[in-house]
């Protein structure tokens, strides 16, 4: 039976999306069989994949689509995506409604679990009821953290939060690992997270760092993951290294 990670984080702007794309792409590159579940109202995975769709999530959520009626293939072997739209707002306001609300992700994708080595759920930058419903159905989370001073401190509560949804309503949650992005190798800051990072979470941080790269910027702009867009430049590689890295630890 596959692996379900949210890869969460309330704040924005910290290489959520960007983890999400890449890493799926990364491991469907290693031939396991990946899905990435869009469930950010902004559906930025799914424009960062060019791939637009009339069902989405937001169908197999609340209008009872079946949902493999609405996973598409990605342009990549191994790889699959459930798309997002604009619609999934509403749903905020119209899970509130609906019995077990924060189970409702959970039901809908048990039937298709197995079929998966691994489903990626990119949440959107909150803890909301759609983020509650993908740490409720999650085995584990990764946590991306932007290589400074404000995102470390925006993980204590992150994981205070997640904490309490795992008393809650999932008490098998883990924590999968803490990725640092947008690591500059020239900054002092950046090494400087990086030590503290380390220092405090140990081997909960992915010895992976995710760099700096104007090919990572780019690449969502023509619709593709980078190891499509630029497959030798250093976002591909580091998202390649984690890739394999996670596969060891899972051996």
């Amino acid at each position: 039976m596959g692996k379900v990670i949210a890869i969460v984080n309330q704040k924005g702007g910290v290489g959520k999306t960007t983890t999400a794309i890449n890493l799926s792409v990364a491991l469907a590159s290693e031939k396991r069989k990946v899905l990435l579940i869009d469930l950010d109202p902004q559906a930025n995975a799914t424009t960062g994949l060019g791939k637009r769709r009339e069902k989405t999530i937001y169908n197999a959520l609340l209008d009872g689509v079946p949902i493999k009626d609405v996973i598409i293939e990605g342009d990549f072997p191994f790889f699959y995506l459930i798309p997002s739209s604009i619609d999934l707002a509403g749903s905020l306001v119209e899970l509130v409604y609906v019995p077990k609300r924060e189970y409702v992700l959970r039901d809908v994708i048990s039937e298709i679990k197995e079929e998966y080595s691994f489903i990626f759920i990119d949440c959107p930058p909150s803890i909301g009821l759609l983020t509650i419903n993908a740490l409720t159905c999650a085995d584990s989370i990764i946590v991306p953290i932007q290589a400074e001073y404000y995102s470390m401190e925006g993980l204590s509560k992150l994981l205070e939060s997640v904490e309490r949804v795992r008393k809650s309503f999932n008490p098998e949650l883990k924590t999968e690992g803490i990725l640092i992005t947008m690591y500059d190798v020239r900054t002092r800051l950046s090494r400087e997270v990086d030590e503290e990072m380390r220092k405090y979470f140990a081997d909960k941080v992915y010895e992976t760092v995710i760099p700096r790269n104007v090919k990572l910027a780019e690449a969502p702009g023509y619709g593709m993951p980078v190891m499509l867009y630029d497959a030798t430049s250093k976002g591909a590689e580091s998202y390649i290294a984690l890739a394999k890295e996670i596969i060891r630890k899972e051996r």
